[in-house]
């Protein structure tokens, strides 16, 4: 007898989407709710919504650049200068 684990189709898209970067799983996640919309297909009502920050940083995580924060180093910030005296 095999011991071979079949999986369905779910399973091997969720294996699919862990792999994709964060700013790719959004997009996937934009175009199910797409298909949800062009085909009339009820959203699922057991998913938590996700919280306003969450969902900010979901929308723009990778948008800076690939590496930030990381990439900010000494000569990316400014100089400090004294401020006049407000009169």
């Amino acid at each position: 007898m095999s011991s071979e684990v079949t999986m369905n189709l779910v399973d091997i898209i969720n294996i699919h989407v862990q792999a994709l970067p964060p700013t790719l799983q959004r997009e996937t996640l934009d175009f199910i709710a797409w298909l949800e919309t062009r085909y009339a297909i009820p959203a699922p009502t057991d998913v938590p919504p996700m919280s306003d920050t969450e969902a900010f940083i979901a929308k723009h995580v990778g948008g800076l650049s690939p590496d930030f924060p990381n990439d900010i180093d000494d000569s990316d910030l400014g100089e400090d200068c004294p401020r006049d005296i407000l009169k």
